[in-house]
């Protein structure tokens, strides 16, 4: 018999975006080169760099001459990434968020507690946005009629 338990910590552990593109080359088969991610992914090699010595990016392996090699696992956490990121998250809270990943399943709430408080940041944000476009689309009509007046006349 399944529990509970198992079903949730079976969701966690599902790809992050599966709603992204499949990956480019089969598990097993995913060894990409810095040039390729930046391809993929729209970052630059420096950003990609910067995320690694920052703690941001988990250990990325390394081929026999050093060359770093990415894995569909490390595209799948840029993605995360780059989702935090246009949340607005500081990248304090994703190195933390990172460090808490790495250490493991019993890091569940600090990570919930960090997400929720993200989101409800998200939120205020898009509470905000919609306040600036009613503006924007008040100005927009107001110069349209004043226009569409002075023409009139």
């Amino acid at each position: 018999m399944i529990d509970s338990t198992t079903v949730a910590v079976a969701r966690v552990q599902q790809d992050l975006c599966s709603t992204e593109p499949p990956h480019p080359r089969p598990d097993g088969q995913d060894r990409y080169t810095i040039s390729e991610v930046v391809a993929c992914t729209g970052l630059t090699a420096h950003t990609l760099r910067w995320y690694e010595r920052i703690g941001l990016m988990p250990h990325v392996d390394r081929s026999h001459t050093g060359q770093r090699r990415f894995t569909n696992k490390d595209l799948d956490w840029l993605s995360f990434v780059g989702k935090l990121r246009l949340t607005g998250m500081p990248v304090a809270d994703m190195v933390r968020y990172a460090e808490l990943v790495r250490e493991g399943q019993h890091t569940f709430e600090a990570r919930q507690e960090l997400l929720e408080q993200t989101r409800r940041d998200v939120i205020t944000r898009m509470a905000e946005l919609q306040d600036t476009l009613a503006v924007l689309d008040y100005k927009i009509d107001f110069y349209a009629d004043a226009r569409k007046a002075s023409e009139r006349a």
